[in-house]
């Protein structure tokens, strides 16, 4: 079925929800080529290897894809102002000045784009160049996410980085210059690390005060090079000192911990992954982009196809969207916990059956058992994680697997 047609479909056939409102939507943008894969990377990203080395990658095609795949699904999001936009990746620092105006030339064009949206870019410190991002903030970004990971060389080599610890603190400080608002992404338990030299990561990082912090602790994921050759990473409790240390040291800084990895200084939560994870919609254009997309009755999930060659075709084809599916409404509590429940103080409790079109009778037992066992706030205003909750949180959001069809 093509994207045009499903509107009708979406309205039309029997319904298990009642949304009192359409969700905040947002954007997200992928950019499928890097330099190097990563090691722990488990992200659709795919080193290019073309003739011209890393940057040869067919940025025109990939743009005018981009811009088909928008144009094709627009009649599900029409007429809804999309507040904030991300570009990941991938690198998509790599993309040009010009390739990079030209995107959100296109987005403007085709989007009812907030005049204040954030519109977020991820950089790698290996790709800066002062006069490309003064070109980025010039055409319209106005935040940078940058993959530090580590200052430290060693730790920097072993993730399969492609800049050392100079190159990071350079790309810093080209960000300062030109952008009011940038994240550093940082990750910690790495491979040989101790606590020291942790420590001194997030103190060089502080030191830089970014508006805003993401903190993640090294996990070795499935279909990665570091699942299938497992590195020597610290054990439990030298991880969870780490961890403690960080909760200790950014709220020193006045960093305040908002979800389970991001902290930011007072205003700058980032907006964009603030609407993931309050359940709200986005788009996603791009090799193996993830949509959510809400309708009075229904919300409906997509997938692009992966790989960037076979998602240029079928863009061209008419329907880049490889994986669709209508979410359960027996799923849909659970969906809504394993985001919203990343957030240390939770959300409102109204927020559940505005973004669910469910009453919170379906989710009353697990709530009650969650309260009980002492990983809930007992708040009936809210629905957050106690500390408890917090340091256990798998096993809280598995609470609302329960289908109870009352």
């Amino acid at each position: 079925m093509s994207q045009s047609a499903l509107p009708v479909q979406n309205f039309l056939r029997p319904c298990k929800i009642s949304l009192p409102a359409l969700p905040p939507m947002s954007l997200y943008v992928h950019f499928p080529w890097c330099v190097r894969k990563c090691p722990y990377c488990d992200f659709n990203s795919h080193e290019w290897r073309g003739e011209g080395g890393a940057q040869a990658f067919p940025e025109q095609a990939y743009l005018d894809a981009l811009r088909q795949d928008l144009e094709q699904a627009m009649p599900l999001v029409w007429g809804r102002p999309v507040h904030t936009v991300f570009i990941g990746g991938g690198t998509p620092s790599l993309l040009s000045a010009a390739g990079l105006d030209r995107l959100l030339s296109d987005l403007r064009a085709l989007l009812p784009l907030d005049a204040d949206a954030e519109i977020t870019m991820e950089a790698n410190p290996g790709t800066f160049e002062a006069d490309k991002f003064r070109s980025f903030r010039a055409s319209g970004i106005n935040r940078l996410s940058i993959g530090i990971q580590s200052f430290n060389g060693e730790h920097l080599k072993a993730l399969g980085r492609i800049h050392d610890g100079d190159e990071a603190r350079h790309a810093i400080e080209i960000a300062q210059a030109n952008f009011e608002n940038f994240n550093l992404d940082l990750m910690f338990a790495l491979p040989n690390q101790t606590l020291a030299q942790c420590q001194q990561d997030v103190e060089t990082a502080i030191s830089f005060a970014p508006p805003h912090l993401s903190l993640y602790h090294l996990t070795l994921e499935p279909n990665t090079q570091f699942h299938k050759y497992p590195p020597t990473v610290p054990d439990d409790d030298t991880a969870a000192d780490m961890q403690d240390w960080i909760a200790q040291r950014t709220a020193a800084a006045g960093y305040g911990r908002y979800e389970v990895s991001a902290y930011a200084q007072p205003h700058r939560r980032a907006k964009h992954n603030l609407n993931y994870w309050e359940f709200g919609d986005y788009l996603g254009i791009g090799a193996g982009a993830h949509s959510k997309i809400s309708f009075p009755h229904r919300v409906l999930r997509q997938v692009r196809h992966k790989h960037p060659q076979r998602y240029m075709e079928t863009v061209t084809e008419g329907n880049a969207i490889q994986e669709e599916r209508e979410v359960d409404a027996r799923d849909l509590p659970f969906e809504f916990m394993l985001n919203a429940l990343r957030l240390t103080d939770g959300v409102k409790s109204e927020l559940f059956a505005d973004r669910t079109g469910l009453p919170m009778a379906k989710i009353a037992r697990a709530l009650a058992a969650g309260v009980e066992k002492g990983l809930l706030v007992d708040d009936p205003q809210r629905i957050a994680p106690t500390a408890l909750g917090q340091r256990f949180l798998n096993d809280l959001q598995g609470m609302f697997l329960e289908r109870d069809d009352k």
